[in-house]
């Protein structure tokens, strides 16, 4: 059985109400010969019971269809009465419990992303969160870029991102890393500020529109900017000169229901890794390690086979899900089975 809103009652309780009233003036129009004002007039007065007197003597007719007035529009009044106090209740009520339970799931929030501004840039990172399984929750000061988020079924804060209180209550303090996305590279920079002071130690990726931004970006805090005008027209080039390239890339990133996948991780201090050489890590995990950087330092591509990893060192690698897992595990730490 499909349930009806509030809005949907309210919006029918007030068509028939309008639709009696109408039936009855023009009623009384017919059967009583009265004048409209005179008409709508018996019609409100018969319809609400105030107990005024007749306008005009009423024929036996007129009486007949006073009687069925009274029943169908007491009747439609009662139903729109109802119809606004439930609109009244459950709406101010939804919202309420609606704010709790969003509150209460963004507590409970651990390992996730914090994305401020949900414009374009923004929906489409939202997107990509969603389809990886990334928890994250949005913060945005635009009542319509919420509601668009509320509608996608994502968690979301309203207000401002630059806000110490606001990125408390998104879990800050919990959080794997934090996007700054929001149209204005000054907005971006204030919440790079608020971010860093929070987090020392938190990983801050900044959208940028110039290279003056960037480098002010930088100096705020953040560990990566980015400039979509730029990577966008990056990629356009790519796709010129090698698209076969890019396909095959964006197939292993982001391809569905892909057979190979892309991974960076960390090796941990009590990781059996530490100590053992690249071959001796591919021959282990059957993953193919495409680079390997340390701590802050830039990614050395196809390392050889005799290099050795150290702990706080990064792998870059690709291979299936189950590879990918297994390697995962014994940076951490683990064993495989």
């Amino acid at each position: 059985m499909i349930k009806v809103r509030p809005q949907q009652r309210l919006r029918r309780g007030i068509i028939i109400l309008v639709s009696i009233i109408a039936a009855g003036t023009i009623g009384y129009m017919l059967i009583e010969g009265w004048p409209f004002v005179d008409a709508i007039y018996m019609t409100m007065i018969t319809i609400s019971t105030v107990g005024f007197g007749e306008v005009h003597p009423l024929t036996h007719a007129g009486r007949i269809f006073s009687i069925f007035l009274i029943v169908g529009g007491v009747s439609g009044a009662l139903f729109v009465f109802s119809a606004i106090i439930e609109y009244i209740v459950e709406g101010r009520l939804g919202i309420i419990f609606g704010r709790r339970q969003m509150k209460a799931k963004i507590a409970k929030l651990k390992e996730h992303f914090i994305l401020c501004g949900y414009g374009r840039v923004g929906e489409e990172i939202a997107r990509t969160f969603s389809e990886e399984g990334i928890p994250f929750v949005i913060i945005d000061s635009r009542p319509e870029n919420t509601a668009l988020a509320e509608e996608q079924g994502y968690l979301y804060l309203v207000g401002d991102a630059t806000s110490d209180k606001l990125l408390v209550e998104a879990g800050i303090e919990r959080a794997r890393g934090l996007v700054a996305a929001v149209g204005s590279d000054v907005d971006n920079t204030y919440i790079t500020l608020s971010a860093r002071g929070l987090r020392p130690d938190l990983f801050i990726e900044a959208r940028a529109s110039s290279e003056e931004s960037e480098i002010k970006l930088k100096r705020a805090g953040a560990d990566r900017v980015v400039s979509p005008n730029s990577i966008g027209a990056r990629r356009m080039a790519m796709l010129a000169l090698r698209p076969t390239v890019v396909d095959f890339i964006d197939t292993v990133t982001y391809g569905r229901g892909r057979e190979l996948e892309m991974e960076n991780v960390a090796v941990g201090s009590d990781s059996p890794l530490a100590g053992q050489t690249i071959e001796a890590i591919r021959h282990r995990s059957k993953a193919a390690i495409l680079a390997i950087s340390k701590k802050g330092g830039k990614p050395v591509a196809n390392p050889p086979g005799e290099r050795v990893v150290e702990a706080g060192d990064r792998l870059i690698i690709i291979g299936t899900k189950e590879q990918l897992t297994a390697l995962e595990c014994l940076c951490e730490g683990g064993q495989t089975k």
